[in-house]
């Protein structure tokens, strides 16, 4: 019985205490605090992912109906036969001479991103984050490449919000606050490069009423960071190299303008990084303490039970 029982208690006294909790070796309560501590996390996870799903699925609902609805405004101004720039031409007629719209609106000083705001107020329209929001959504109900370009003053902060759409291969600016798209004198369309030249943004802009001679081209951006304060440095270098060129991309545009796309991303992204933090909750309690969380499918079919017998 010695020479039996020693292989046996060299196992035991080598088993993990998981092990040892399995084969009765020690007593269940030893796991018991971590065992609470995991179940309250796993419950606390499940109430998030269950507050992302739906999430997700209100600003799908969101997306969907604003597309509708920019789709119909798009609709009615934009000709379908008529080429890019002449869209481009329309989307401002229509911002410059379009129908009566409220005159008082959300507070201009902290402009909303919701389009069927900026599409309906005269004094949104007037400012040029707003004005640029309603032009490049349009633009993208339309079908064209457009994206927003910020004019930066030497410090870093905006001095002047524009638009830039995508015409024969060449990224020309438009300006819809003013309702123009900014041209040399000999009627081309004038790309962000060539308005870097005093002296060629000065003849484009010499008979725009009220424009103002510090929205210059010298330093812009597409998208500023200047929000994240220190760490927006490190984000835009990490960024970069992740997805370099991402600060040009029409998408990335569109997601700065669109409340609802942004928050239909941002549930996208929480519900993945939920899902991952479930199924790594799921393989620590199965594998280190023993646990095993009842699986979504058997809750479902244990709740369809209980009621198919009380219904029966």
């Amino acid at each position: 019985m010695l020479r039996n029982a020693g292989p046996n208690v060299a196992t035991e006294a080598g088993a993990s205490p998981l092990e040892k909790s399995r084969r009765g070796l020690v007593p269940v309560e030893t796991h018991r605090p971590r065992g609470v501590v995991f179940r309250a996390i796993w419950y606390a996870g499940n109430v998030l992912l269950i507050l992302a799903i739906l999430l997700t699925l209100y600003s799908a609902v969101w997306e969907y109906s604003t597309r509708k609805y920019l789709k119909g405004f798009s609709d009615a101004i934009v000709p379908v036969s008529a080429s890019t720039e002449e869209k481009s031409e329309a989307i401002l007629r229509w911002m410059a001479n379009g129908p009566t719209r409220r005159q008082e609106g959300p507070d201009p000083s902290s402009p909303d991103r919701d389009p069927t705001d900026t599409l309906n107020y005269t004094s949104l329209l007037r400012v040029c984050g707003t004005a640029t929001n309603a032009f490049i959504n349009l633009a993208d109900s339309a079908g064209l490449a457009a994206r927003r370009l910020l004019l930066l003053n030497s410090t870093g902060l905006t001095k002047h919000v524009v638009a830039e759409v995508l015409i024969d291969g060449r990224w020309v600016v438009v300006d819809p606050t003013f309702h123009l798209i900014l041209r040399g004198p000999d009627g081309v369309a004038l790309t962000r490069e060539q308005l870097r030249d005093s002296a060629v943004l000065a003849a484009a802009t010499r008979d725009i009423n009220g424009y103002s001679s510090s929205y210059s081209y010298e330093k812009t951006a597409h998208v500023r960071t200047g929000r994240l304060r220190w760490l927006g440095a490190p984000f835009r270098g990490v960024v970069n190299r992740l997805l370099p060129g991402w600060e040009d991309s029409t998408a990335v545009s569109l997601l700065l303008e669109r409340e609802s796309l942004a928050t239909l991303v941002f549930g996208l992204t929480l519900l993945f990084l939920l899902a991952l933090l479930r199924v790594g909750l799921r393989w620590y309690g199965e594998r280190r303490l023993g646990l095993r969380p009842v699986r979504v499918r058997q809750q479902v079919r244990r709740a369809l039970r209980a009621f198919v017998d009380t219904a029966g």
